[in-house]
């Protein structure tokens, strides 16, 4: 099977011609073997011409499997592209509306965005402890804990528990991790933690009266007439025919269970250890997740909605989602966020973090964005009124021997770098 990226209309698709290279034979997942080709394009700007190479570059050489790269500029968008398999073990084609499972980029593009447009309303104060919002968040120090310091990773909580071992919904994983000792002194350093951003999620359902889910779809997403962006798709496996079209979006398959997270529960050398016997679960997930979280607490402990994963979204939704940022707050005539507000989140906190939102080094200074486990990246450059949009899924090709998925950080630098032209 020749495999080739999928371009909409727009400048990089134009006046393509077709560059001999040579052609690798990739062993799929399903014991399937095809020759890859690719149809190189010729652009008025190097840069995407060099990140669309790049990405088609490590599909092509099997990498990873499948890949969007979605690129826009003032809000239009110069370049969107799909390269690969959705699913390696079904041959399912990428397209550019193929839906993906965020990761933990659902830390910015739900939880974030939710408490922006709560803190922008006056209902919350990120300033205020957490026990304002979650009255029985105290003792052992946490009353000190304010809703900054979980944006910013400095609550001092532990960086990831499995909680579906003490908890089968999302109460009782809250009075869980309620239990929790603080592991460092609140404020003084950053550790990432899902914990934290589990608990933004519980504030924002709290304060709003809504879930997590409910409230950003009505406050957030509907406003800007975003239909695929969502918690828990519906449908088998996660298809859902569109209303006028009949037809199901392709959903890109993650992975054969959940083998990365259970080797950090069984593995004590592996950098995790967990409170009691590993064994005493034993609800490990095994089938293809197609539509269906990958993380496990998300998953087993949220049923789907939780604050620090479990999103969905194609990457143009979230390309409109980065306008709302890098406009102000604003986005096609829709006011979404006060300006004022916007700049807060974006104030630079010290170790690369803003409240939310990441400030990656390998960008022009003033960039925000996040990655996700899955293999997801979004990106804003405010000084080049740019987004970015890297959606992957690396997981598709399984494990190694280490138990590791592929690395697309190295992925996600270079085709930065392409696009805004920074060594």
């Amino acid at each position: 099977m020749r495999r080739h990226r999928a371009l909409d209309a727009h400048p990089i698709g134009q006046n393509s011609r077709l560059r001999s290279a040579a052609c690798v034979v990739v062993l799929l997942l399903s014991g399937t073997s095809w020759a890859c080709g690719r149809t190189p394009t010729e652009s008025p700007e190097p840069g995407l011409a060099s990140a669309d190479s790049l990405v088609a570059l490590w599909v092509d050489e099997g990498r990873i499997p499948g890949a969007v790269l979605l690129v826009a500029r003032d809000g239009e968008v110069r370049h969107r592209a799909a390269y690969g398999l959705a699913s390696a073990a079904e041959s399912l084609q990428m397209t550019t509306s193929t839906v993906f499972d965020l990761a933990s980029v659902t830390k910015v593009m739900a939880t974030t965005f939710a408490l922006m447009v709560l803190s922008d309303d006056g209902q919350v104060d990120v300033e205020a402890p957490v026990s304002r919002y979650l009255s029985d968040f105290r003792g052992d120090g946490r009353e000190d804990i304010t809703l900054r310091h979980l944006l910013t990773h400095r609550a001092g909580l532990p960086q990831w528990v499995p909680t579906y071992y003490h908890a089968s919904d999302r109460d009782e994983a809250y009075d869980y991790i309620r239990s929790l000792p603080l592991l460092w002194p609140v404020g003084e350093e950053r550790h990432y933690s899902d914990l934290g951003f589990m608990l933004l999620g519980r504030v924002v359902e709290e304060v709003s009266g809504q879930s997590l889910d409910a409230f950003v779809r009505a406050h957030i997403y509907a406003p800007l007439g975003l239909d695929e962006i969502r918690f828990r798709p519906p449908g088998e496996g996660g298809a859902r025919a569109d209303t006028a079209t009949g037809v199901a979006p392709v959903v890109a398959r993650t992975s054969r269970g959940n083998p990365f997270e259970q080797r950090m529960v069984h593995d004590p050398d592996f950098g995790y250890r967990i409170a009691g016997d590993p064994f005493v679960w034993s609800e490990w997930r095994t089938d293809w997740l197609n539509g269906e979280v990958n993380d496990g607490n998300a998953f087993h402990a949220f049923a789907g909605v939780a604050g620090h994963a479990g999103l969905f979204s194609t990457a143009d939704d979230l390309n409109v989602l980065l306008h709302v940022m890098l406009n102000g707050g604003e986005h096609a005539g829709v006011r979404l966020i006060s300006p004022e507000t916007v700049a807060a989140f974006l104030e630079p906190t010290g170790d690369r973090q803003a409240l939310g939102w990441q400030l990656p080094g390998y960008a022009p200074v003033g960039s925000f964005g996040h990655t996700g486990f899955t293999g997801t990246l979004v990106l804003g450059v405010p000084a080049e009124g740019l987004a970015l949009v890297l959606l992957t899924n690396r997981q598709n090709f399984g494990v190694d021997d280490e138990t590791q998925y592929p690395d697309v950080g190295p992925l996600q630098r270079a085709v930065t770098a392409a696009v805004t032209g920074i060594d």
